[in-house]
């Protein structure tokens, strides 16, 4: 079995760069799916409050025999839980829904400027107590924009480890990834396939992976992979769970790295972080 690489974050934590998710997995799938992932050797399993199987996700590392520390695990806030106290009661329910003492990173799912009095910082002050208490190994934010960032450095000691946002090669975000990156923010990609199956017919990426004998989604996995991102295919399906896994055996050529950016179309499928309510 070919390890998965670490990155070591700002805070000098490491988190497996390619992990597990969960997003869409129906609760009584859930447990099978997320075991079949750690017998395959993911050690990195990305759940969220809103997906509702968070107790599925712990019930399954719990019989997996592998120790706690042997597995990273991030989980989300839901987006009706931002005010202060709230946060608080929802990050407690998710530790009893995953049957932990701590998780490995915990984030603010979406910023909500248009909610809340446009306040997400007084919701990362929050997650920065469960830090300080060691509940949350490190904290983070998905979806935030350039401009949310740079609220939170200016108005917060404690900058997020990690950026979860959309990327595929339909949707690059080169521009969010560079401010990410010169903040030593890590990046990490949902919906890194993109949606609707396009991506993976698509004569380029087609063309690559008959080049490399991979097949397309093991070839846009391994795209993110060498651009530094930390990324998150699902699946049920155990073939396909094995398959996304099958990705640190080969490298893709610099000139083939940029022919996948080159399909940009700044194509987002998810909702804009702008104007999305929850």
């Amino acid at each position: 079995m070919t390890p998965v690489p670490d990155i070591i974050l700002n805070n000098g934590q490491p988190i497996p760069q390619l992990g597990f998710g969960v997003f869409l997995i129906r609760p009584e799938e859930t447990a099978e799916a997320v075991s079949t992932a750690l017998e395959t050797g993911y050690r990195h399993i990305d759940t969220a409050e809103m997906y509702g199987n968070e107790r599925e996700v712990g019930e399954a590392i719990a019989k997996s025999g592998l120790s706690r520390g042997d597995v990273f695990v991030t989980s989300k806030l839901n987006n009706g839980s931002h005010r202060p106290e709230d946060a608080r009661q929802a990050f407690s329910q998710t530790l009893e829904a995953l049957g932990f003492d701590y998780v490995d990173m915990f984030l603010i799912h979406w910023p909500l400027p248009m909610k809340y009095g446009g306040d997400f910082v007084s919701t990362w002050e929050t997650l920065a107590e469960f830090y300080r208490e060691g509940r949350a190994r490190s904290i983070g934010v998905s979806n935030f924009q350039a401009h949310h960032l740079r609220r939170l450095h200016a108005q917060s000691d404690v900058p997020p480890a990690v950026n979860q946002i959309e990327i595929s090669p339909y949707l690059t975000q080169d521009d969010l990834r560079v401010f990410c990156i010169e903040h030593q923010i890590a990046v990490e990609a949902w919906s890194p396939l993109a949606k609707g199956g396009e991506l993976l017919v698509d004569p380029e990426v087609r063309r690559i992976a008959n080049e490399t004998g991979k097949t397309p989604a093991q070839v846009v996995l391994r795209w993110h992979v060498e651009r530094g991102d930390i990324v998150f295919p699902k699946s049920v399906k155990p073939a396909r769970i094995r398959e996304n896994f099958d990705i640190f055996d080969f490298e893709l050529s610099g000139d083939d790295v940029a022919a996948i950016s080159a399909l940009d179309r700044d194509q987002r499928t998810g909702p804009d972080p702008d104007t999305f309510t929850g």
